[in-house]
């Protein structure tokens, strides 16, 4: 057993899978047994435990945990104390920062914010609606929703502040946005305590640096290939528009090696045109993380 141990939370919930999955690319194995809140990990150096993101800020930022993931909307809602290691943009459908946005049912007469004086607004985040709609200078109700929040328009509330990644939800419900209320992207936090610790803090750094590569360098592939001297200057000018090539030489002084890193969704029409300018031997590989 390590001397050290790293009291790390990972998200239960719609974020589990998916932060599961990004610490498998960066190297770290983490297995989830029925029943259990105490995933087991290939390090022994850390101790995982399932909490609700809702919840993860508090928990961190009272010490019970050194550290954890939990979105910035929920580190806002909570008012935590915590510090932010890094940005980690990955959720469970895409990469794209979610949004929790102000809606109403489509025949609703409900145009802007300012038509909810005195309405009823439904929303698992209280406190960030509260303060929204304190900045646009509006009263009303805002009650707690234990979830189902889609639904409760219009009965049980005249309008809902919910989270969403493609509005597919809202959509099937016969819902439209009025308003954006917040942008939220995932995010590794650390208890200010527990960052005193030098080990710690070295341990939680290298966590954010492995688990940001495998961030850098989703979507992107490497392309390699031979280029003859006198059509260097072809394939270079293909090339600067996705990312500056290296390029060194071969043992036969007439031939060029030329690697980059590439955005993949070039790749289908990039090669064709690198092989028309004369490179050859083109080949295409995986990258698993990039490290600036």
């Amino acid at each position: 057993m390590s001397e050290h141990i790293l009291k790390l939370g990972i998200p239960a919930g719609s974020l589990q899978d998916a932060t599961a999955e990004l610490f498998r690319r960066a190297g770290y194995n983490i297995r989830f047994a029925s029943r259990s809140y105490f995933p087991s990990i290939d390090d022994p150096e850390i101790e995982c435990m399932l909490i609700r993101a809702q919840e993860m800020a508090r928990y961190v930022a009272n010490g019970i945990l050194d550290a954890g993931i939990t979105g910035h909307d929920w580190i806002l809602e909570t008012q935590a104390d915590v510090e932010e290691i890094c940005e980690l943009r990955f959720s469970k459908v895409s990469r794209r920062p979610v949004r929790w946005v102000l809606c109403v049912p489509n025949d609703s007469p409900v145009q802007t914010v300012q038509d909810l004086e005195g309405c009823r607004i439904a929303t698992e985040a209280v406190g960030l609606t509260r303060a929204y709609l304190e900045r646009h200078g509006v009263s009303a109700e805002v009650e707690f929703s234990w979830g189902a929040t889609e639904v409760k328009p219009p009965r049980l509330a005249d309008a809902i502040v919910e989270v969403t990644e493609t509005g597919s939800s809202l959509r099937a419900n016969n819902l439209r946005i009025v308003d954006e209320v917040l942008q939220s992207t995932t995010r590794l936090i650390a208890n200010h305590d527990s960052l005193t610790d030098d080990w710690i803090r070295t341990k939680l750094d290298n966590i954010a640096l492995m688990l940001q590569s495998c961030l850098e360098a989703e979507g992107k592939v490497g392309l390699m290939m031979n280029v003859q001297r006198n059509n260097l200057e072809r394939v270079i000018a293909i090339l600067p528009a996705l990312q500056n090539p290296t390029v060194s030489q071969l043992s036969d002084p007439d031939w060029i090696a030329v690697n980059s890193i590439v955005e993949e969704s070039v790749v289908r029409a990039a090669v064709p045109q690198l092989k028309q300018a004369g490179a050859r031997g083109i080949v295409e590989y995986s990258i698993n993380k990039i490290i600036d």
